[in-house]
């Protein structure tokens, strides 16, 4: 029997109750389905969502189904930048993954359809999916279109950091402003929002080819009918995700992701979904899989195209087929069918042909956007975990957008206890070739572990500071960053980490190549390792825990009980 058909023989006021929405007798009978989205005028990547879970919801009806539309809406990293909202971003992952279980469990359903684009809710839906373990599918908003002249949204960092310089005129950058978001969608490069799409997909929860689809098309809509069809199937097979997602999905997922330059935020979302779907999965399990992967994409930031273009070329199932010697081709997917076999099965769809006729408009040919696996941007991924007496747990650097210069340096530390005094110093041309900027006090237990976007951007777009200084931070970054930036670094400064015992003129030496960060002088003088220990040991004597930012409400709670960056800043 359906759980639905259970729980209605024991909760008596069920059936009168929807009823009351306008059920009929005959809807109550059938299987009962969850068609959860992040719908809300909230940013781009929402607000066209309903849409799309009424027409899943309609081919569930339609299907022998009987669907059931909730909402839990998201918040938008971009608008939240630059000010204390930025702080609520991570805690908002957990928030969400949790109302979606209280939906799921509160009112029993059979299956479900999710509905997401952007940073925070596909990994919200991917961890609640994975801890309610009912059959599920989830649906990704697909990309916005890029601007004129192909522009980006962020490109917007860039051309505020010149417009606070004094390098374009306001009417300019309200120009860029203007016109950096066309339509709805999630943002078209390749930052966390457009990272996660691809992973769910390489997971294997979603419809094989249907991660970032242009949101504007009628693909998507059609996606969303196809999965609100196959919803109704899983209903009756009672095929659930932690049967079909394996460790196995996980390192398909990773290899993907180095084959794509994507997100460093990666590195705390897939552990936290894993974890959720019972499977382990660490900072190490990326840098071990990423030495020898191969970075195929040609996309910003750190490459040329905007991330429409990702489908027109061939989307995930064409990085999967570059990188296929390197993938478990077993794994189940929510098509009932395994990996290799889907790889297969779209050969002799039509499907190439029809991305194809799409990128042919672009006047692109598909090794221009996605590399030959021969032919790799990079042949050692695109993410590094290093590790030191700066970094006990580890830290991430994304090396694939790291100037060549500063894969090895030794820097002068400038620690700063936030983000606002460091970006002023930068941008008043405080900060110096050769210095490295320390921001701490802005993991998960200090502020949050809000994303650090306005800062690397001052950084990347000075000529004089993009190849010769370098940004470290117990917080974070936005999949937009590039340039000379670690973060994540662990243990966190709130929780007495080394990064939050360094002080001004230490030097601090970089090797991305052998994944070292470490403390190695005092004042420009160089120490040895041991002398080091020593010195940092006298220094913790001293030191004194700042009082919490937070105490109450959402960020009280999630500062509290946040788990270390490097292990995935979910709340325990």
């Amino acid at each position: 029997m359906l759980k639905s058909q259970e729980v209605r023989k024991i909760a008596p006021e069920m059936d009168p109750l929807r009823m009351g929405m306008g059920w009929t007798a005959q809807d109550l009978e059938k299987p009962q389905l969850l068609v959860e989205s992040t719908y809300g005028q909230s940013h781009p990547g929402s607000a066209h969502l309903l849409e799309l879970s009424q027409a899943a919801a309609q081919e569930i009806d339609s299907h022998g189904g009987k669907a059931a539309l909730y909402f839990a809406t998201d918040v938008c990293d971009g608008m939240s930048q630059g000010h204390d909202g930025g702080n609520y971003s991570l805690a908002s992952r957990d928030v969400l993954a949790s109302l979606i279980e209280i939906h799921a469990k509160a009112t029993t359903f059979d299956a479900g359809v999710f509905l997401s684009s952007c940073d925070k809710s596909v990994p919200a839906q991917l961890m609640a999916i994975g801890r309610i373990d009912m059959p599920a599918i989830l649906v990704t908003g697909g990309v916005m279109e890029a601007g004129p002249g192909l522009l980006t949204l962020e490109q917007i960092g860039m051309y505020s950091a010149q417009y606070q310089r004094g390098e374009i005129t306001e009417e300019q950058f309200t120009y860029y402003k203007h016109h950096a978001c066309p339509s709805c969608g999630a943002c078209s490069f390749m930052g966390t929002a457009s990272t996660m799409q691809i992973m769910a997909e390489a997971l294997g929860l979603m419809l094989p080819g249907t991660a970032l689809l242009p949101a504007e098309s009628g693909e998507l809509l059609e996606t969303a009918r196809a999965a609100g069809r196959r919803a109704a199937e899983l209903a009756l097979s009672g095929l659930t995700p932690r049967q079909m997602v394996t460790r196995r999905s996980f390192e398909n997922a990773v290899m993907v992701h180095a084959a794509i330059s994507g997100s460093t935020n990666t590195l705390l979302h897939l552990p936290a979904i894993a974890r959720e779907f019972g499977v382990e999965l660490t900072a190490e399990d990326f840098d071990r899989l990423h030495r020898d992967a191969h970075y195929l994409l040609d996309i910003r930031p750190a490459g040329r195209w905007p991330a429409e273009y990702v489908s027109y070329a061939g989307g995930v199932p064409r990085v999967m087929e570059e990188i296929k010697s390197m993938l478990h081709l077993d794994v189940m997917t929510v098509t009932g069918r395994s990996l290799g076999d889907n790889l297969e099965q779209l050969k002799s769809s039509g499907y190439y042909e029809s991305r194809d006729e799409l990128l042919e408009m672009t006047g692109l040919t598909r090794q221009e956007v996605i590399r030959d696996f021969a032919h790799p941007i990079g042949s050692h991924g695109a993410v590094a975990v290093l590790k030191g007496n700066l970094a006990p747990q580890g830290a991430v650097v994304k090396h694939s957008a790291v100037p060549k210069e500063m894969h090895r340096a030794v820097l002068r530390a400038r620690p700063f206890d936030s983000e606002e005094e460091a970006i002023a110093a930068i941008l008043n041309h405080k900060i110096q070739p050769g210095d490295g900027v320390i921001i701490r006090y802005e993991g998960p237990a200090g502020s949050g572990m809000p994303e650090m976007f306005y800062t690397t951007e001052a950084i990347s777009s000075d000529p004089d500071l993009a190849a010769s200084i370098a940004l470290i931070t117990d917080g974070r970054f936005s999949g937009a960053s590039k340039g000379p930036v670690i973060g994540h670094v662990s243990p966190e400064a709130a929780g007495g980490g080394p990064i939050a015992l360094v002080e001004e003129g230490d030097l601090i030496e970089i090797d991305i190549p052998n994944r070292v960060l470490r403390i190695c002088g005092v004042s420009g003088v160089a120490k040895t390792p041991e002398e080091m220990e020593d010195i940092l040991a006298e220094r913790r004597e001293h030191w004194q825990p700042k009082a919490p930012r937070y105490t109450t409400g959402a960020l009280g709670l999630f500062t509290k009980n946040a788990a270390p960056p490097m292990e995935g800043g979910y709340m325990c």
